[in-house]
């Protein structure tokens, strides 16, 4: 298994994961869960998405669950949010669309997390490559990143 930023940084921070690879065949956190047999609310997807003109922020969602922009925009205290394009999540990140973790990114930016990933013992989160899924526990996702939680569904 090839070593990503995302895997540097969970073990470089000592942070207890299990990276598991499926056949990546179909992006999105629906297929990662049904592919490894992983419960989709406890399967993240990581979004990437542009807060008013220049600032961004990455959002972790439950893979069924869709963003409410209007939420985060009031959450992030700005007039509005986007998602973002493909060419500026693979800039911010420096992964491919497809494959961005929220972990190992080129820019950090600030992470909001859905709170009902918390109510989960495990999560499966992106770990940097279309394919890849590493879990872990979401309350040591949250200390890493100092990511703060809200409730970010539609």
């Amino acid at each position: 298994m090839a070593t990503t930023p995302a895997i540097r940084f969970l073990r470089q921070k000592k942070i207890p994961h299990e990276a598991r690879e499926y056949d990546h065949r179909v992006k999105g956190a629906e297929y990662a869960a049904e592919a490894l047999g992983w419960p989709v609310e406890a399967m993240a997807k990581t979004l990437v998405v542009a807060l008013g003109d220049r600032r961004f922020c990455q959002c972790l969602l439950p893979g069924h669950r869709e963003l409410s922009l209007k939420k985060l925009a009031r959450l992030a205290g700005v007039k509005s949010a986007r998602m973002a394009t493909v060419d500026e999540a693979e800039r911010l990140t420096g992964y491919r669309v497809g494959g961005i973790s929220p972990f190992g990114v080129r820019k950090p930016v600030p992470v909001w997390v859905h709170g009902s990933l918390m109510e989960c013992e495990t999560i499966g989160v992106n770990g940097g490559r279309r394919g890849l899924i590493v879990f872990l526990s979401p309350h040591d996702l949250v200390s890493a990143l100092s990511a703060r939680m809200a409730d970010l569904a539609t």
